[in-house]
């Protein structure tokens, strides 16, 4: 067993909703033996609001979240990964950049909920859907 943290990156394609739910619950439940990151081969910009509210009414952090690109993770100076999880197929279905520590990677599909029509207590139960 090893003392130093894990590095692992939640992959989806805009990094506003999925990747950003799965960063925030290693976060709190990781016991500090995980750094979470998350990011977007396509990045939309800005985080959902809906996933940062869904993350408070559950008691998760949502301090620092912002939508950014894959290639963060790629550069010189980006953290060694140990593990790097798609959560979407589209991302999964993408040529990822060379990520430094050679990683484990995996996959789980989760539906976007950011992709969800229809009111605004279903967009809501969407999130809270993909959270758990």
């Amino acid at each position: 067993m090893t003392d130093r943290a894990f590095n692992v990156l939640f992959l989806c394609t805009g990094n506003s909703a999925r990747s950003i739910l799965a960063e925030s619950i290693l976060r709190k439940n990781g016991g500090g033996r995980f750094n979470a990151y998350s990011a977007g081969s396509h990045p939309k910009g800005r985080v959902n609001p809906l996933a940062l509210k869904t993350l408070e009414a559950f008691e998760y952090p949502v301090e620092g979240f912002r939508s950014k690109s894959w290639e963060e993770f790629a550069a010189p100076d980006a953290p060694a990964l140990d593990f790097v999880f798609t959560v979407c197929d589209s991302a999964a279905g993408e040529t990822c950049p060379v990520w430094l520590g050679l990683p484990m990677t995996g996959h789980w599909d989760i539906e976007d909920p950011a992709a969800v029509e229809g009111t605004d207590l279903e967009k809501e139960r969407a999130f809270n859907q993909a959270f758990l």
